[in-house]
């Protein structure tokens, strides 16, 4: 269960949040499926926080810091996320539908089995995300980094699902999207040099301006 004390701190105040953090640095915040709808966390320091389950839908998470931090199976519908740092974090099951992660650092993170349909991600830096099973379908990763994406210990790796997604300039250097569903998706100007396509579905893919050696 939450722990008590550290929820109406959260509750209370962010800035007072952030000082009995900074003050604090051994304690892990228990949120495990904490109700944190309509509270406001910009810039909340959530390192490593346990925030297994909680209901985070429609928050504004702007420039927090949710780096290593344990979100497994959250709700993050609609989130605001815009310059987040997810760096580390644990996002398996989490449904970030229509969430804003415009320049949100994922860097590392583990989106399996992750709903993103819809979500903003224009210009975020997914570099060595795990994106196994995860569902971007009419996602928009305009200009995002996705260099170096691994669905090696998929199973079924055609379910990580791209189809209809805005690709358009991103940086998909030697990403690994073998068995991919890119249906419909957009990739004008994307990086792909190196990047593993085999058994991907490519129908109605537009490649315009495409950047490889290999293609």
């Amino acid at each position: 269960m939450v722990d008590q004390e550290h929820f109406f701190r959260l509750r209370k105040s962010v800035q007072g949040w952030n000082h009995w953090r900074a003050n604090n640095s051994n304690i892990i915040p228990d949120l495990f499926e904490a109700n944190l709808v309509r509270v406001s966390l910009i810039g909340a320091d959530l390192t490593k926080a346990s925030l297994i389950g909680a209901k985070l839908s429609h928050v504004d998470l702007t420039g927090a810091n949710l780096t290593g931090a344990n979100l497994i199976g959250a709700d993050l519908v609609g989130a605001d996320l815009t310059g987040a740092d997810l760096t580390g974090a644990d996002l398996e099951y989490a449904n970030l539908s229509h969430a804003y992660l415009i320049g949100a650092d994922l860097t590392g993170a583990n989106l399996t089995g992750a709903d993103l349909t819809g979500a903003d991600l224009t210009g975020a830096d997914l570099t060595g995300a795990n994106l196994a099973g995860a569902d971007l379908t009419g996602a928009n990763l305009t200009g995002a980094n996705l260099s170096e994406l691994d669905f090696s210990y998929v199973y079924h790796p055609s379910d990580a699902n791209f189809s209809s997604a805005n690709l358009s300039g991103a940086n998909l250097i030697g990403a690994e999207l073998t068995g991919a569903n890119l249906t419909g998706a957009n990739l004008i100007g994307a990086e792909l040099t190196g990047a593993n396509l085999i058994g991907a579905n490519l129908i109605g893919v537009d490649f315009s301006g495409v950047m490889t050696k290999y293609m």
